[in-house]
């Protein structure tokens, strides 16, 4: 409401000044220089938090003989077991817990996971758990990564989460030295650091007195302990007893001091007197909230336990339990026997219960605990803050329910409690405790939000793991890739796949391989591993019948046993994939289609299956992988075939498109006569784990005839020699008509058809393909290259563009395929093609887009 008026302030003005006012960063603009990694866990009990419960439950559990996986986010095992009177003491209090930490070690059946958070429960207890893995190392070795990020599945699961201590409310809570009780005493006993040389201590339970007597013991100076209850208890006569400053029936009105806590200033619960104390460190024990986090993640609403003033899990999800703390048990006696009860019940329904009696588990025990829902008057200076990550303090509150925000929900995303990284962890209590005042109801009657993954704030690469840049996708490699390595290949990268770009020889650059390799093709043999095309069987009485819905061509009278040139539409008429498809029976047709489309091809086939002809009797399933591939083209490809196949391999025997079974040394084969580059060619399949073998056979085979390995660069000079159109012509935008293929649609029903006949694009001033050559042999084209009128002419002005470009050792120099107006009209026309990246202008011929054999006779021959 503050910034509505006036309106025009707000983008120009406003919106800036509450940004920058909100402390976000900066989106990175440089890549995480660190690793991340992904792991899988399968388990039979998953333990979470490794405190007296989970210990005791992970050694019970593994006792039983159960794989067990116990997840710690701390380095060390323990968590913070309580120091009960009578039951155990500080040094036995370490042993025991070296004792079951040993134990646990030398359990052939246990996985140990320190400094591992568990960050989410989802579907079928599936655990999403974060390991730091080097975050606390200056220097990681081994290459170790930064993070690693567990997804596990557990049969059972034991959450011993443990609890966390929360705060209290009071004026300036937010200054340095304002400290949580267990703050301090981890500060004194894992770190032996002191907070503070004063401390002073606020609380409403026990847990404040025994801090006071921890800290005392440990030689730090305590001010005073102030409790909100009115009566004296065991623990305050105690601390009486040593020597320390106890006060009942008394709150913290606010924090004394500037930048730093110099003192605090106490007031009676009534508000009628206040004292103030100097100290540097105020240490708040407000109560234990039990981490339900995870259980309300997956669906278990958190119940209000009155006896202990905190949320509790009300009903575990099947194959869940909970234990120690986090189920509402804060002595240490109670956690041990709820550890040993959650195991031996999930033993039991595991089937590995040993002949033990299964442990009873206890029941949650009242504490003497206030919690103050009215917070002190603080004045004008002091603010009480509830969340300290979003700054909203006990008045925000207070104004949303003035405002008629009644919801817990809409107080929630009104004020932003609750709403930081810690998803209300230490304020949801307070901030409930403070709404449940201003409407006069309990905190019960207030309810409670839900908690979401992750439970604690985690790096987004943890998420992606080592899914970025060169391993985003998993690299392909065909099984002749070692042949490709040991003949000198330089690869390029093909979708996922590595595909053979060029064989260079010793001392020769990449233009001139390639020129060999397209020579050896024309003059003799070569061979290209075109394993990578996309492989589709189709099966089923309806086989031919889809594949004609699916091309423009027909496909129903196809005889078996031979191959067919396909093009398929997309559902808006342009074109969408092309191809060869082979008839092998009479429900049995053999579809390829490009490498980059594979996936596309058939995720379309899956739609027309299931969406558009479900009445069709066809399955279809990629075989990609299971058959690989090489084409063996040039005028000796038959001699140089005619010793690699167990099968006679004649013009008669094996007639241009036709497709034969056969084997290679016994080994199943299938033989495609079709050629991409023009030339007499085949292309052999086996299955994969036969390609190396095969490759070696055809370059034996053609050792007299000087076989030459040829890679993508060398085909894409065939092909544009030839006028074969791919990627760059098929590219989203064009039109069967566009290509030449327009006669090809038949009068039958497919994708696309309807669409194909829009006016826009039938018009007679589409572009279409056109051949292109240089009026000047030295002059180079480019692809992308604009066609206009002349010289001078701007490239808005374009009639056209060049879609592919070679150099050709055929023609003997450079040549193209685009799209011009009126292209078919405009044969032996003179143009200019303009490319402004470069500043180049050159004069061409448009020509036919078939360069080399225009009759076709060698593919037949």
């Amino acid at each position: 409401k503050t910034f509505m008026w006036p309106a025009s302030f707000w983008e120009p003005v406003y919106e800036k000044m509450i940004r920058r006012a909100a402390g976000l960063g900066r989106a990175a603009d440089a890549p995480d220089p660190d690793r991340y990694e992904h792991s899988h866990l399968h388990t039979d009990v998953l333990i979470i938090g490794a405190g007296a419960a989970g210990l005791r439950a992970a050694n019970r559990a593994a006792q039983a003989g159960l794989r067990v996986v116990l997840l710690e986010e701390n380095a060390e095992l323990g968590g913070w077991l309580r120091h009960v009177p009578g039951e155990i003491n500080a040094r036995s209090h370490d042993e025991w817990i070296q004792n079951e930490t040993s134990a646990l070690e030398s359990a052939e059946t246990v996985q140990l996971l320190t400094r591992t958070t568990a960050l989410g429960l989802y579907d079928d207890n599936v655990v999403l758990a974060l390991e730091r893995v080097s975050d606390h190392l200056a220097q990681p070795g081994n290459g170790a990564p930064r993070q690693r990020l567990w997804i596990i599945r557990p049969r059972q699961i034991i959450i011993a989460a443990g609890a966390i201590e929360r705060p209290i409310t009071f004026g300036d809570n937010d200054k340095p030295g304002v400290m949580l009780s267990s703050a301090v005493r981890g500060f004194a006993h894992r770190y032996g650091v002191a907070a503070g040389r004063r401390i002073a201590i606020a609380t409403n339970n026990d847990e404040g007195f025994e801090a006071a007597l921890d800290l005392k013991t440990a030689g730090l100076d305590i001010v005073c302990v102030a409790d909100q209850r009115p009566q004296p208890s065991a623990a305050s006569q105690r601390a009486r007893e040593v020597g320390i400053e106890v006060h009942h029936g008394v709150t913290p009105q606010r924090a004394l001091g500037g930048v730093e806590v110099a003192g605090v200033r106490f007031q009676n619960l009534a508000g009628e007197t206040t004292f103030d104390r100097a100290c540097d460190v105020i240490a708040m024990a407000g109560g234990l909230n039990p981490c339900v986090q995870l259980l309300s993640q997956g669906g278990a609403p958190p119940k209000w336990v009155s006896e202990i003033q905190a949320f509790v899990a009300d009903a575990p999800r099947s194959g869940v339990q909970t234990a120690g703390a986090c189920s509402g048990l804060f002595e240490l006696s109670a956690c041990l026997q709820s550890g040993e009860a959650a195991a031996s019940e999930a033993a039991m329904r595991l089937g590995a219960a040993n002949n033990s009696a299964a442990s009873a588990r206890p029941e949650i025990k009242p504490i003497d605990i206030t919690l103050a829902t009215e917070t002190p008057k603080t004045g004008k200076r002091g603010k009480a803050f509830v969340d300290f990550q979003n700054d909203v303090v006990a008045s925000d509150i207070k104004l949303a329910v003035r405002e008629g925000y009644t919801s817990v929900e809409h107080v929630k995303r009104y004020t932003t409690l609750g709403m930081a990284t810690d998803q209300g962890k230490i304020s949801s209590v307070n901030g409930l405790a403070i709404l449940a005042q201003a409407h006069e109801k309990n905190i019960p009657d207030v309810g409670v939000t839900r908690f979401r993954p992750p439970y604690t704030p985690a790096a987004i690469g943890a998420f992606a793991g080592h899914h970025r840049g060169k391993t985003f996708q998993p690299v392909r490699r065909t099984a002749m890739h070692h042949c490709h390595e040991q003949a000198g290949a330089t690869f390029v990268e093909a979708g996922q796949w590595l595909r053979p770009r060029y064989y260079a020889r010793p001392g020769e650059g990449m233009l001139a391989a390639i020129k060999r390799e397209a020579s050896a093709v024309r003059a003799s043999l070569g061979v290209c591993d075109v394993s990578t095309l996309g492989k589709i069987d189709v099966y089923g009485p309806d086989a031919g019948k889809f594949l004609n819905r699916l091309y423009i061509n027909n496909w129903l009278k196809l005889p078996v046993g031979k191959a067919r040139y396909g093009v398929m539409l997309r559902e808006d008429g342009h074109l969408f994939d092309d191809g060869t498809t082979s008839r092998l029976a009479d429900d049995h047709f053999f579809m390829t289609c490009t490498t980059a489309n594979a996936g596309r091809v058939l995720a379309h086939m899956e739609y027309a299956a299931q969406v558009l002809f479900p009445e069709l009797d066809v399955v279809f399933c990629s075989a990609t992988e299971q058959w690989c591939g090489v084409a063996l083209a040039g005028p000796m490809s038959r001699k140089a075939l005619e010793n690699v196949v167990d099968t006679d391999v004649s013009n008669d025997a094996l007639p241009y498109l036709g497709v034969i079974e056969t084997t290679i040394d016994g080994v199943p084969a299938r033989v495609f006569r079709i050629s991409f580059s023009g030339e007499l060619a085949y292309e052999i399949n086996v299955p994969w784990g036969a390609g190396e073998m095969m490759w070696r056979k055809v370059m034996d085979a053609g050792a007299p005839f000087d076989i030459t390995p040829y890679g993508t660069e060398a085909l894409g000079v065939l092909r544009v020699e030839k006028g074969h159109v791919a990627g760059p012509e098929i590219d989203g935008r064009t039109t069967a008509a566009d290509v030449g293929l327009g006669k090809m649609m038949a009068k039958k029903d497919f994708i696309g058809k309807k669409l194909a006949g829009r006016p826009g694009l039938t018009a007679e001033t589409r572009s279409t393909l056109v051949g292109v050559k240089p009026v000047s042999a030295n002059d180079r084209l480019r692809g992308g290259a604009h066609f206009v009128a002349g010289p001078a002419v701007p490239q808005q002005e374009s009639l056209g563009w060049l879609s592919s470009v070679a150099d050709s050792p055929a023609v003997g120099g450079w040549i193209g395929l685009g799209f011009l107006s009126h292209g078919a009209d405009r044969l032996g026309e003179r143009l200019y093609t303009a490319y402004p990246l470069k500043d180049e202008i050159v004069e061409v011929e448009i020509c036919s887009p078939v360069f080399v054999d225009p009759e076709g006779e060698r593919v037949r021959g």
